[in-house]
């Protein structure tokens, strides 16, 4: 399978997995040694300012922390809009990436737009991500900056089905419990 780098995956409706329920994860690299990812619509309680004050002069110290996935739940990756690609992120998709842990965040500050806080994140084994994509756990959408840095993160999984149209809108509106309905 060609790599997903760049994509949404938005969590299919068989996808019950407690992590991964409901979830949009921009998938940050995907290669033959597996792939890497942040859940973009979990926000903690926690905000920036509480939890990583190093960050203070990169990120708004209000902004909550998001919940970016089951690996690593105490490590802090930082996701942000680069004015000029560089040597210190990981890019994703157009100057979107993750920060490198090789500079500190008062040497990158100049070069961020904008940035976002994850605890976490989410992994896969090698070809472990194709096989639940090619059994249909997760929808692909390709990522858009308003997804990354979206200001209503929780309704982040209706926004991308609805924009994706067909079915996948209809899906949207589907109640969290289908039996309630």
């Amino acid at each position: 399978m060609e790599s997903v780098r760049g994509q949404l995956l938005v969590a299919g409706p068989a996808l019950l997995d407690p992590n991964f329920w409901r979830t949009v994860v921009l998938v940050v690299e995907h290669n033959e040694e597996g792939a890497l990812g942040l859940v973009l619509n979990r926000p903690s309680e926690t905000s920036v300012g509480e939890a990583v004050p190093q960050l203070e002069t990169l990120l708004d110290p209000q902004e909550r922390l998001i919940i970016g996935g089951p690996v690593q739940p105490s490590a802090v990756i930082v996701l942000a809009d680069f004015e000029e690609a560089t040597d210190a992120a990981l890019l994703a998709f157009d100057d979107v990436g993750v920060l490198g842990t090789s500079s500190s965040p008062d040497e990158l500050t100049a070069g961020v737009r904008s940035g976002r806080a994850f605890l976490g994140h989410a992994g896969w084994g090698p070809g472990q991500l194709d096989g639940e994509v090619e059994r249909g756990d997760w929808i692909l959408e390709p990522a858009q900056l308003a997804d990354a840095f979206s200001d209503d993160a929780r309704g982040l999984w209706s926004d991308v089905l609805t924009r994706k149209g067909g079915s996948y809108a209809l899906l949207a509106r589907m109640p969290a419990d289908p039996s309630m309905n």
